[in-house]
């Protein structure tokens, strides 16, 4: 049904909280991105509306550490741009402290505890090598 896949992946030690955290901000990344992927406003049977939702199905997968970084420079050796969570974001409250703890490293150095992506879907397959299905 789709030509591309969404994939998210989130370093498996990371508390739930942390997960879930991540996860959001990773989707909110990939919105912005293809503004596309977001269908029509949900309405129930009594008309009141909600707002709309993803029309593409996102795998939410896992992996350490090490694949993790693989996958991070995979991603920037294809070209394909990412939204991507490191580390010390936990420990800031705000966007602008966000970005400036990010800019602070390199890929080489990069604590990713999740990156997204939506690409075609070999291309995505490929990078992704390596992580699982989250439990």
């Amino acid at each position: 049904m789709f030509d591309t896949k969404f994939a998210i992946v989130l370093r498996q030690d990371l508390p739930v909280w942390q997960k879930l955290n991540v996860t959001a901000f990773l989707t909110s990344g990939i919105v912005s991105q293809f503004a596309d992927i977001i269908g029509e406003p949900y309405r129930d049977r009594a008309g009141n509306i909600y707002n709309p939702l993803s029309i593409q199905p996102v795998i939410v997968l896992s992996a350490d550490s090490a694949t993790l970084g693989a996958i991070h420079r995979r991603a920037l050796e294809r070209g394909v741009t990412t939204s991507l969570y490191v580390e010390e974001m936990f420990s800031t409250g705000f966007d602008a402290a966000n970005r400036a703890v990010f800019a602070e490293f390199a890929p080489e150095d990069a604590k990713v505890v999740g990156i997204a992506l939506r690409a075609e879907k070999k291309l995505v397959d490929k990078i992704t090598k390596g992580a699982r299905m989250h439990a």
